[in-house]
């Protein structure tokens, strides 16, 4: 193979970013390829950890705004406080641009490669840092939204998808494990972050600034090295490639895995893709309404029970206070590894009892935890209370990692990332749907009078609902029928996108050369020490807990 095409008689050789440019060679291992999105999914998880920002952000001036100040007046007042209701917006656009832009350019990233689309998110999400650090520097909020929230938050789209595709073509034999190892980076991205930023903000901090906007350009200098080698490490196999001695079948997973493949313009038009968008907006919705009480909930049903004290939430000292929150952020950490883990676990599980499987698991088990929750916690049984939210943290997380996979199986893997950036809409929708439910419940139980102690059973029986609204959508989803699929014709115009035949004299025999093992190695190095400083940084906080 070489990286020259002829046109018009001339030999001329493709872009730098092309589809065309990184299309593997004989003896690539293909192991190279996971660090490649780990490195990119790691910078743009810290998403998930920007709250770290939002205390020192809202008393960086000193001085509170004026009772009677407008919204948009206090979006362009440099003389007082952001609060951290505003602060928090960065979030909510973080996820409705991530699933907005996945939707949108899913399949320019399909013709357009993962490297093109891994350098365009690091610009993106790198460049929204730069532009926050700038609206802190001269206390402008709309800059931080404008900069993280809309820009950094098409970076999140474009870099949460941009491998998927490739890492299904390259492990067809274990489409799960692959695409898990990916998206639990994007899980750990806070707990590599949060840790990270606190550590520069205090290395820049003075007596008058918290050293936030100098933070923000440290991070983005360091993201965008990685993200760039992640995005340049990228290598597409050629069509047709599979590991050598692997042969599809789907007799291992009940007939679910497709032999064609669905175009995104349709796949949108099947009821399998409504199917699986509900079984993902149930399960998300569930897990984010857990996320955003286990703190709160931990800290009231048990109270001083967690420092060994027979006393309510509301008979406790301030500093009795402190030290269950103290224990309830150990709580948090711990569930942040099991969401994971859970992330690399299940997707490696779906390998072998099949996505529709796994996702029954997810439903069934999950219903019986949360329903579960409410009596565990009026028996005091606090280690099998913490257990059943580990548990169903880890099948929160574990439903992202899966989704890409079932994907593949029922549209098969010509366009899934397409796909998948379109199913995304879904977790914006839970992350509308879920903290709403959560919330709202809770304050309505207040107001009738409920002790705080009891205010989340009936939120949780609720989410055991939604669970089993996917568990029945989940168990309707049937194989995709022939009509949908793409004709031979409009196969070979989309793989006409910049790939190409596995050559006659390597088919199917692409044995990964053996001088590629310290690169390997060396790649996933580069990766695994920051993951592995971030999971013990947390678990020396979960101590706490015991």
């Amino acid at each position: 193979m070489t990286d020259a095409f002829v046109l018009d008689g001339a030999a001329t050789r493709p872009a730098f970013l092309s589809r065309e440019r990184i299309i593997a060679r004989p003896g690539f291992n293909r192991w190279l390829v996971p660090p490649a999105a780990l490195a990119i999914h790691l910078c743009i998880g810290m998403a998930y950890g920007f709250s770290v920002f939002w205390l020192p952000l809202s008393q960086s001036v000193g001085a509170a705004c004026a009772p009677d100040i407008g919204f948009f007046e206090q979006i362009f007042a440099s003389h007082c406080d952001w609060p951290i209701s505003m602060l928090g917006w960065i979030y909510t656009l973080f996820f409705v641009f991530l699933g907005c832009s996945a939707a949108v350019w899913g399949g320019w990233l399909e013709h357009a490669g993962p490297r093109k689309a891994g350098v365009v998110s690091a610009l993106c999400w790198c460049g929204g840092l730069l532009i926050s650090a700038l609206g802190v520097y001269s206390h402008q909020i709309w800059l931080m939204w404008l900069g993280s929230g809309v820009i950094g938050g098409i970076g999140l789209g474009l870099g949460y998808i941009s491998p998927v595709s490739t890492l299904i073509k390259w492990f067809p034999d274990r489409r799960g494990m692959a695409t898990g190892m990916a998206i639990m980076g994007f899980g750990g991205g806070a707990m590599v972050g949060a840790p990270l930023a606190t550590l520069l903000m205090s290395h820049f901090a003075t007596d008058g600034d918290a050293g936030v906007w100098q933070s923000f350009v440290a991070m983005a200098l360091i993201y965008f090295v990685f993200m760039i080698g992640g995005a340049l490490s990228y290598r597409v196999p050629p069509s047709g490639w599979k590991p050598a001695g692997w042969a599809a079948s789907s007799a291992s997973t009940g007939g679910m895995i497709t032999r064609g493949h669905v175009h995104v313009n349709t796949a949108w038009k099947t009821p399998q893709f409504w199917l699986v968008w509900a079984v993902l907006c149930l399960n998300v919705s569930a897990g984010i309404g857990i996320i955003g009480m286990a703190s709160p909930l931990l800290q009231e049903v048990f109270a001083g029970r967690l420092i060994g004290v027979d006393l309510a939430f509301n008979e406790l000292s301030p500093a009795q206070l402190g030290e269950i929150a103290a224990i309830a952020a150990g709580f948090t950490g711990l569930l942040s590894l099991f969401n994971i883990g859970g992330r690399f676990f299940w997707a490696s599980c779906s390998d072998f009892i099949g996505r529709k499987g796994t996702y029954f698991v997810f439903f069934g088990l999950g219903l019986l935890l949360y329903a579960a929750v409410p009596m565990l916690g009026q028996l005091g049984s606090l280690a099998l209370f913490v257990l059943a939210f580990c548990v169903i943290l880890s099948m929160y997380g574990g439903g992202f990692a899966t989704v890409p996979a079932y994907l593949a199986d029922l549209f098969g893997t010509q366009m899934v990332g397409a796909i998948h950036g379109r199913l995304l809409t879904a977790w914006a929708a839970a992350g509308v749907l879920g903290p709403v439910l959560v919330n709202y419940l809770r304050e309505y139980q207040l107001s009738l009078g409920v002790e705080k102690a009891a205010a989340y059973d009936m939120t949780l029986y609720i989410l055991s609902g939604l669970l089993a609204l996917g568990f029945i959508c989940n168990a309707l989803v049937r194989p995709v029928a022939p009509k949908y699929f793409m004709s031979e014709a409009e196969l070979a115009a989309e793989c006409a996108h910049g790939e190409r035949s596995v050559p006659a004299e390597s088919e199917l025999q692409w044995a990964a050369n053996p001088s590629s093992r310290p690169w390997v190695v060396a790649a996933w190095l580069v990766v695994g020490i920051p993951l592995a400083w971030g999971v013990w940084v947390t678990l020396q906080k979960t101590l706490v807990l015991f």
